[in-house]
């Protein structure tokens, strides 16, 4: 008798989950339930199903969490301008909590004692994970079993397991990166990429084309914004998960969104990670631009500050926490004006704002001009220059 009747294991369908579902029925679990959970990766998931079954699941669950990601995860930090370390825009580690909940989900639906995922004892996925499910449901155990198998740790060693067992994996012991994809960006690790000194290959990406292969020619795009929320491209309405699509594929195309980072992961190491996030960046940049064109100097230079506490919650796997629901509920009203549309130039990887424009743009061009239609009130500098420096003055004062 198995510790564990039936545990649900979060399944992509690559090395590690695939000999994980092996694993856990060799040495955890009576019974392994995989569930898949759709995040916009453009992956074929009915097959990652029925791999499941064949590897031994005794059920296998898609879940279209499509809808669910852009307007209550993607959409949230976007608000907040959610970047890791000022860079990463966090498309691996928003997408965790979201999995998290829809494996407890199932876990409730189908009786199940236990949660497992692929993680290892080294990463940020398996504090996003458990936190998440401590959160969500305490009473749940939870298996990794690649941290309790070290030798799981080891690509090579995997790739052999599977090898052994007949599990079809897509890694080789020649191309060892490990890939995460969801609409809003792509992870790329292991391999070649673990010496920073290394330049990253040209095949360890896929969304955007190298600067050299980008057009020669720029491209103008408009992107416009309610609320925070962007709704329309280039004049055309579009849902969330349509707009991103497309401008993942438009901006990609001009080499937007390659990220060389070495970061600080939450466990204690540095990492070096190779991220392409096209639609991200050029949201993130446009949608921060409309806020410095509505919103007052105290308001965006406090928002700073806790834009980056927003973007260390999600990286280190507190989405589900009161602080992260308290930010929101800040972010949702400095929101509120930020309506408008953005024009972009993209060319060779770079993304520019070019125009800007709103019906609650605080921009005066009469206070903002030098020529004739200056209606700056010149004579009031001097005295607020005298009141502004006035607590300098008086300290400089004593003493002299």
């Amino acid at each position: 008798m198995k510790e564990i009747k039936k545990i649900v294991l979060a399944y992509s369908g690559g090395l590690d989950t695939s000999i994980a579902v092996r694993w856990l029925l060799e040495h955890k679990a009576e019974e392994v339930v995989a569930v898949s959970i759709d995040l916009g990766q453009n992956e074929d998931l009915e097959a990652a199903k029925q791999k499941a079954l064949k590897v031994g699941a005794s059920q296998a669950f898609i879940i279209d969490a499509r809808k669910e990601f852009v307007e209550d995860f993607i959409f949230p930090s976007l608000q907040a301008n959610a970047k890791y370390e000022f860079d990463y825009p966090l498309a691996t580690a928003i997408g965790r909590p979201l999995i998290a909940k829809c494996l407890n989900d199932i876990a409730v639906q189908t009786q199940a004692d236990a949660v497992a995922h692929g993680c290892t004892a080294k990463g940020n996925d398996q504090v996003r994970f458990e936190v998440s499910w401590l959160a969500l449901n305490p009473q749940l155990k939870v298996i990794a079993p690649a941290r309790e198998w070290g030798e799981l740790c080891n690509r090579n060693l995997a790739i052999d397991y599977a090898a052994k067992h007949n599990i079809p994996v897509n890694s080789t012991k020649k191309s060892l990166y490990s890939i995460d994809l969801n609409l809003w960006g792509r992870s790329v690790e292991c391999g070649i990429l673990e010496d920073p000194w290394v330049e990253p290959p040209e095949d360890a990406y896929s969304l955007t084309k190298s600067l050299i292969e980008a057009p020669n020619t720029p491209e103008y795009l408009e992107i416009g914004f309610e609320k925070g929320i962007p709704i329309s491209l280039n004049n055309e309405r579009l849902d969330g998960i349509s707009l991103i699509e497309k401008l993942n594929i438009i901006a990609g195309e001009h080499g937007i969104g390659r990220l060389d980072q070495v970061e600080n992961r939450l466990v204690g190491i540095k990492s070096r990670e190779i991220y392409e996030a096209p639609a991200a960046m050029v949201l993130l940049k446009a949608h921060r631009e409309l806020e410095y064109l509505v919103n007052p100097k105290d308001l965006m230079h406090f928002k700073a500050g806790l834009d980056q506490k927003y973007a260390e919650l999600i990286y280190n796997g507190l989405w589900f926490s009161p602080l992260r629901e308290a930010l929101d509920g800040f972010n949702q009203k400095t929101q509120q004006r930020v309506t408008g549309t953005l024009r972009l130039k993209l060319y060779k990887g770079n993304c520019i704002v070019v125009g800007r424009k709103s019906e609650f743009s605080l921009y005066n061009e009469g206070l903002a001009t030098y020529d004739a239609k200056d209606t700056f009130d010149h004579a009031s500098a001097q005295g607020f220059i005298k009141l502004f420096g006035l607590g300098v003055k008086s300290f400089y004062e004593v003493g002299k």
